[in-house]
């Protein structure tokens, strides 16, 4: 079991992610499990950090690798999950496009964008607007705040 303390920064996460055995795209729903998220990113090893800091809040974590799959499964999803989380930067789809793309099929949809590569300069004059943004390196507590921001219990 990797123990993960509050204020610990993403590179010593990063490594406890490592030794986990959490499994990428366990979308199992646990007992107690307080909603499901989507997480979509193109570096495995951010889905699997996700993952780590989620899970153990009861969350019932779906990670994508493909923005493309993540909407396919959003899609199709019933009921759909209660927050996408999204990296900006991505090969064949950007984070702002997948947002759009949900948005269309259900505009209450809250949205948590992550990124590393742009600030929220990115979407200042977009018509539509993820609900938070984190800049990446970050610190697990500012995640798992904005999560429970977006998704009360």
């Amino acid at each position: 079991m990797v123990r993960i303390h509050v204020g610990q920064p993403l590179c010593l996460l990063t490594q406890a992610a490592e030794m986990s055995e959490t499994k990428v795209n366990n979308a199992k729903n646990a007992r107690g499990t307080k909603a499901l998220i989507y997480v979509v990113d193109d570096e495995p090893m951010l889905l699997e950090l996700a993952t780590v800091i989620l899970e153990p809040l009861g969350y019932s974590v779906k990670t994508f690798r493909d923005p493309q799959t993540a909407l396919q499964a959003f899609t199709a999803a019933r009921p759909r999950p209660a927050l996408p989380i999204t990296d900006y930067a991505m090969h064949r789809m950007n984070g702002m496009d997948l947002m759009e793309a949900c948005r269309r099929l259900r505009p209450e949809q809250k949205v948590l964008m992550i990124s590393g590569t742009v600030d929220e300069t990115i979407y200042r004059d977009s018509p539509c607007k993820p609900d938070l943004f984190l800049a990446k390196p970050y610190q697990a507590k500012h995640l798992m705040d904005m999560v429970k921001e977006l998704v009360p219990d």
